[in-house]
């Protein structure tokens, strides 16, 4: 079991930064795959990044060049790394693992945590 927890949510203007974090509990977090997921009211989740457990990465092509994925595994702790934000970044964002197969920023995942909102302005 896994328990997830994002913060580092705000708003911010057009090509601004923030940086997300996701806390994890239990003991075999470095071996899971973990991704950072968005949705907007009204639409589908949609898959921003993953990490795997050997440090590997994928990104939608929507944010490539722009975000960086990355974990602490000392600290049980997942970052997301938001560069250059424009208002279609806009949306919940939530954390997510996975235990077994492959690591892409595509469900389905197991473990989800509550979200945090990324507002971007014009």
């Amino acid at each position: 079991q896994v328990q997830l927890v994002e913060s580092g949510g705000g708003s911010v203007q057009a090509g601004g930064s923030l940086r997300l974090s996701c806390t994890a509990s239990g003991s075999r977090y470095s071996t899971f795959c973990m991704g950072w997921f968005r949705q907007v009211p009204g639409k589908e989740r949609e898959g921003v990044a993953a990490i795997a457990r050997d440090g590997s990465t994928s990104f939608a092509d929507s944010v490539k060049g722009r975000f960086t994925i990355s974990k602490d595994n000392a600290k049980n702790t997942l970052y997301l790394q938001m560069n250059s934000l424009k208002p279609e970044d806009t949306g919940m964002y939530y954390c997510a693992a996975r235990a077994a197969g492959y690591c892409y920023p595509r469900e389905p995942y197991s473990y989800w945590g509550q979200g945090t909102q990324v507002t971007v302005s014009s």
